[in-house]
């Protein structure tokens, strides 16, 4: 999608905040504050090779404000987008500020036309209010990755002919580089969620130092005009029972051309989600998502070709004000072109057990402990202990809006 067109997409939700009288527009979103004590390798936000947003031993405040904004003048259309502000540690690389989604919608009884920026609704476990999760703070390996590095700008147009049968297609840009992150620094494990026009710090790789790898110093951009000016496409398709169970499966392609344009690369990264969910509405919920996919880039002797997988199973109870859900993950990158560069093969696991209390009907109080254990075979060749094993205890207070 071009510049232009995203830009007006922006106007659109300008203009649909100047109608904040209208009955028709709404906003919601969420506050967050929380204390983290971290263990393992500085994090990767500090271009080290920590798998958590906190690390090198020590505590650390985090606060977030997510706000959306929703215009329905009429039952056929609707408008959103949402933005998000972040108060983190000063050394931390990335934005403090920025658009996370934004589109326009058409829609009636079976159908339904989206255009602009959004998630595609992969995810089993980022089911709440902006992309958020109902069921812990942090968000699986695999869905970590989701907010970070996966959300397009394009048309989206979806299809629900009954109640137990959903299925979507996608056509999208501006989203060339997803799998960067994958290959270069590894899997991480957070709540994090890129926005807009947002450099992510890389790590310290030996192949960036000696110039072997044409990379742009600062690091790479998730979300931006698009490199290689070609389409990507995505589908699904979804079978459920209402209000009890669903299963979905999800293909992703955006068609990288591999060459480098502005010191990135146009990566080329195709992967496919399996996921379910069951008792969607009932006290006690399980859900698991599997990925498998592929990236690369460049071309001989410069290039990567790597396998990329993940997958977690998540148990949730909800009793009265209370909350508790566990999760475990597991993840790997499999190095398939065994370049001069560093070796991209990684495997790890996390788990996570988080216990949420409803204060009232907006304030949330919640305590997290996240393990994750997994050793990063580039951070050796780079002259970097490999070993990138850390946890996190986090406590949380969230009020709701």
């Amino acid at each position: 999608m071009a510049r232009s067109t995203y830009h007006a997409l922006i106007a659109a939700l300008f203009f649909a905040a100047s109608a904040h009288a209208q009955q028709a527009f709404n906003i919601n979103g969420y506050l967050t504050a929380r204390g983290v004590n971290a263990s393992g390798p500085p994090s990767w936000l500090e271009h080290g090779f920590g798998r958590l947003e906190a690390g090198g031993d020590r505590n650390e405040f985090f606060a977030d404000a997510h706000v959306g904004a929703d215009w329905n003048p009429v039952s056929w259309f609707a408008a959103h987008a949402s933005g998000l502000a972040r108060r983190e540690p000063s050394g931390f690389a990335g934005k403090r500020a920025g658009l996370v989604d934004a589109y326009v919608e058409l829609h009636n009884e079976h159908w339904q036309l989206r255009a602009g920026q959004f998630f595609l609704g992969t995810s089993r476990e980022n089911t709440g209010p902006l992309w958020s999760s109902p069921y812990t703070l942090s968000f699986s390996a695999l869905n970590t990755w989701i907010g970070e590095e996966v959300r397009p700008v394009g048309v989206d147009l979806q299809w629900k002919p009954n109640f137990y049968v959903t299925a979507g297609a996608t056509a999208f840009r501006n989203n060339d580089t997803a799998g960067a992150l994958l290959a270069w620094r590894g899997w991480t494990v957070g709540n994090r969620l890129t926005v807009y026009n947002e450099v992510l710090p890389l790590p310290p790789l030996f192949s960036f130092s000696t110039g072997f790898v044409d990379q742009r110093s600062d690091g790479t951009v998730p979300f931006e005009t698009d490199l290689d000016k070609r389409t990507g496409y995505a589908g699904r398709v979804r079978v459920q029972l209402p209000e009890r169970a669903n299963l979905q499966l999800t293909h992703f392609d955006n068609r990288g051309d591999r060459e480098e344009y502005r010191g990135e690369y146009a990566w080329q990264t195709r992967f496919d989600v399996l996921g379910g969910q069951v008792g969607v509405t009932s006290p006690t919920t399980l859900a698991a998502e599997y990925l498998r996919g592929k990236t690369g880039m460049g071309a001989p002797p410069i290039f990567v070709d790597a396998d990329i997988s993940a997958w977690y199973v998540l148990v949730s109870h909800k009793m009265g004000h209370e909350r508790f859900s566990a999760r475990f993950d597991g993840f790997a990158t499999e190095d398939r072109d065994h370049a001069p560069a560093e070796t991209n093969t990684e495997h790890g696991h996390s788990w996570c057990f988080a216990w949420l209390h409803d204060l009232n009907d907006r304030a949330r109080l919640g305590a997290e402990f996240v393990q994750v254990t997994g050793d990063r075979i580039a951070a050796a060749q780079s002259g970097f202990n490999p070993n990138t094993d850390g946890h996190t205890v986090t406590l949380e207070l969230r009020y709701s809006f």
